[in-house]
């Protein structure tokens, strides 16, 4: 039996919205999810929603902890998401390449992503005091990473903060790029939640090296994952990387519709700046 044999089909979708979302969502973030025989996975090469028991938070506090979290992320990012720790990790697999979701809690989940999705790599764009606000053992995570020979990068972003992500939105789609370049195996993209930075990673890597536009790759995203990362901050970053003249206009002054599409050269430009911040 794997290591995570105890992997149960959500009863909805990840996040767990508190309000309604449309049926047709519903049905796209549950089709994916299936377990075989005693327990094991048998879904490894189709999209959908997981959802891993491996809760490190229990009783009272951890309520408390939920509560004040749920509550700063509806206040500042203004969406119906929740970030239910109890259930354990829970992620989305978007391709062969790419998996989002939220923060491994135990060594068993590096267990349970090595054995059953393949990952080699671990982007984790979390702060410290993410990690120690949910008392997470980092460095048993971190260790077991290193045991089981998956890379682990970190490119840290101030949760529910949008000028943070726009500024490390470049430096973290960076190191996405080479993971999956490297064709080792699966690279895990995660936050605390899955639901806001990791994500927001994800579509930006999509908008500016898989030639979709921003709609197309939100779009393509939230439909397997509900979520809602900030698209200003993905269209900001994209224009800092797309406009290297100093006497540009500033972004705020910008329609809304400005860069969420861009020209062949712009995304050149883009994946250009981007590749060079490997060395940096």
């Amino acid at each position: 039996m794997a290591a995570m044999a105890n992997t149960y089909r959500l009863p909805t979708p990840c996040g767990l919205p508190t309000v309604s979302i449309s049926a047709k969502s519903r049905r796209l973030a549950m089709a994916a999810v299936r377990c075989g025989p005693g327990g094991s996975r048998s879904h490894r090469r189709n999209l959908g929603v997981f959802l891993c028991r491996s809760s490190s938070t229990a009783g009272a506090q951890g309520s408390t902890r939920m509560e004040d979290y749920n509550t700063a992320m509806k206040r500042m990012m203004r969406n119906p998401y929740e970030y239910h720790h109890d259930l354990g990790m829970n992620y989305a697999v978007l391709s062969e390449s790419l998996i989002v979701g939220s923060q491994p809690q135990k060594p068993k989940d590096i267990d349970h992503l090595k054995d059953e999705e393949r990952v080699a790599y671990i982007l984790c764009l979390q702060q410290d005091k993410d990690i120690e606000f949910w008392g997470i053992d980092f460095q048993s995570i971190f260790n077991r990473c290193t045991e089981l020979g998956i890379q682990h990068i970190r490119r840290p972003a101030v949760d529910f903060d949008p000028d943070s992500l726009r500024s490390q939105l470049p430096k973290a789609v960076s190191a996405l790029e080479w993971a999956i370049s490297q064709r080792k195996g699966r690279v895990y993209v995660h936050c605390t939640a899955g639901l806001g930075r990791a994500p927001a990673v994800a579509i930006a890597y999509m908008f500016w090296f898989e030639n979709m536009d921003l709609n197309t790759a939100y779009k393509k995203l939230t439909s397997i994952r509900p979520c809602g990362p900030n698209k200003r901050a993905i269209r900001a970053a994209t224009y800092d990387l797309a406009k290297n003249d100093p006497s540009k206009e500033p972004f705020e002054n910008l329609p809304e519709h400005a860069f969420k599409g861009i020209a062949g050269w712009e995304r050149k430009l883009i994946q250009d700046r981007v590749r060079a911040l490997r060395e940096a």
